[in-house]
C-alpha cells in the first residue's frame, strides 16, 4: 500500500481516502462515514489508529487506517476542532471550541480524563516532538496558549495546565499552526490579518510577521527540505510560498477554490477546496470545487514566480476542510500491539 491521502469532508460527514494508482492518477478508494461535521485533519498513532473531531456531535471518531472504517467514538467537550496525539500514541488532546477547554484523552481506554480551561474558542494545535508542550491557537482571544504536558508522563493528567500566552496582533484570529521541520519555530495561519506570525519556540516570542497579499490564512505545511513554508489563503484560492530563511513570500500558487488544509509528501503538495461560496481563482488550471488539488512542486521553481505547476483535481465529499497523509509501510506493530489492535476491532461497535 502506498501513501494515502485523507480528506476531511465536513458537510458530508465523512472521510475520503485517496490513493494514486500508477499512471492512472489519483482516485477515491473509500468514503468512511463518521460523526456530524468532522473538522481538522485525521491524526494517526504509530500503529495506524486515526482520529478526527466531529464538531457538531461533541465526539472524536477513531478510524482504523488498515481497514478503512470507523471503529469507535470518544465523547469530549462541546464543539471539538483541533487535536494532537502525544509521542507514543497513549494520549490525545482535543480543543473544544464551544467549551473553551482542551480535553485530555486516554487512547487505551478511549476515555476523556479531564478538561483544561483556556481562552475563548480554541482551534488547532501542535505538540512538540518531546511531548512536553502543546501550542494551541485560541481563535476567539487572539493568542497562542502554551500547555505544559509533563504531568502525563507521571500519570497525572490533572497537572496539565496553561503556562504561557503568546499574544498576536489584535484581531488576528489564529486558526492553526505548524512547526517547521527543525521543530524550532511555529508558523501561524491567521484568518483575519494578511500576515503569518512566526514564533521562536525557544523564547515563545513572535520573531517575524510575514506579510501576504490577503487574509484568510488557514493552514501551513513545509517542503521536505524545510526551505519553504506553504500557507493556504482561502479568500484568494492560492498558496503563499514563503522562504523560511528570509521570511519573505517568493510566489503564489493557484489551487482549487477556497483552500483550507494542506499537506506535503516529497515533491507533491495537497490542498483541499472547501468551496461553499468562494469564487475560483481564474489562474487555477483545474478550479474544481469540493476536491483535493494535487500539485507537483518539482515542476516549478519555488524561489521565483516563473512557470505553472502541474496540478490534478480529485473530487471528494462536500466541504473538505483538511487533509492528511498515512503511510501503512511505516506502521510500527510489535506482537503485543498487533494483538491489542485486533482486540480493539473485535470488541468495538459504533452506533449508526
Amino acid at each position: 500500500m502506498a501513501v494515502e491521502i485523507y480528506s476531511t469532508d465536513t458537510d458530508s460527514g465523512q472521510i475520503s481516502v485517496i490513493r494514486k494508482d500508477g499512471s492512472d492518477g489519483y482516485r477515491v478508494i473509500k468514503e468512511i462515514p463518521v460523526g456530524n461535521a468532522p473538522r481538522g485533519s485525521v491524526k494517526f498513532t504509530p500503529d495506524g489508529r486515526g482520529f478526527v473531531s466531529n464538531t457538531s456531535a461533541n465526539t472524536v471518531s477513531e478510524i482504523d487506517a488498515l481497514t478503512h472504517r470507523e471503529v469507535a467514538r470518544i465523547s469530549v467537550g462541546h464543539g471539538p476542532r483541533g487535536l494532537g496525539i502525544l509521542p507514543g500514541g497513549r494520549h490525545m488532546l482535543v480543543s473544544n471550541s464551544g467549551s473553551n477547554t482542551v480535553s485530555v484523552v486516554d487512547l487505551e481506554t478511549r476515555q476523556e480524563l479531564c478538561q483544561i480551561a483556556v481562552g475563548r474558542d480554541p482551534r488547532h494545535m501542535g505538540i512538540t516532538a518531546d511531548g512536553q508542550y502543546a501550542y494551541v491557537c485560541i481563535w476567539g482571544s487572539g493568542y497562542i496558549a502554551k500547555l505544559d504536558l509533563s504531568g502525563l508522563a507521571d500519570g497525572n493528567p490533572q497537572a496539565v495546565r496553561e503556562v504561557g500566552r503568546i499574544k498576536l496582533d489584535a484581531g488576528a484570529f489564529p486558526y492553526s499552526l505548524n512547526f517547521d521541520r527543525t521543530g524550532a519555530r511555529a508558523f501561524v495561519a491567521c484568518n483575519a490579518i494578511a500576515a503569518m506570525p512566526v514564533i521562536d519556540l525557544a523564547t515563545d516570542t513572535v520573531i517575524a510577521t510575514v506579510q501576504v497579499r490577503s487574509d484568510g490564512g488557514r493552514a501551513v505545511a513545509f517542503t521536505e527540505d524545510n526551505r519553504y513554508a506553504l500557507l493556504t489563503l482561502e479568500r484568494e484560492s492560492v498558496v503563499a510560498v514563503v522562504d523560511t530563511d528570509s521570511l519573505e513570500v517568493t510566489r503564489y500558487i493557484a489551487v482549487g477554490p477556497a483552500p483550507r488544509g494542506i499537506a506535503v509528501n516529497q515533491e507533491t503538495m495537497y490542498t483541499v477546496a472547501f468551496t461553499r461560496a468562494m469564487a475560483a481563482n481564474p489562474d487555477a488550471p483545474e478550479a474544481v470545487p469540493h476536491s483535493v488539488t494535487v500539485v507537483q512542486l518539482d515542476s516549478v521553481d519555488l524561489a521565483t514566480d516563473h512557470g505553472t505547476p502541474h496540478t490534478e483535481a480529485v473530487r471528494v465529499g462536500y466541504g473538505p476542510c483538511s487533509v492528511s497523509l498515512f503511510d501503512s509501510e511505516r506502521v510500527s506493530f510489535d506482537v503485543d500491539r498487533l494483538n491489542e489492535h485486533a482486540a480493539r476491532l473485535s470488541d468495538t461497535t459504533v452506533a449508526a
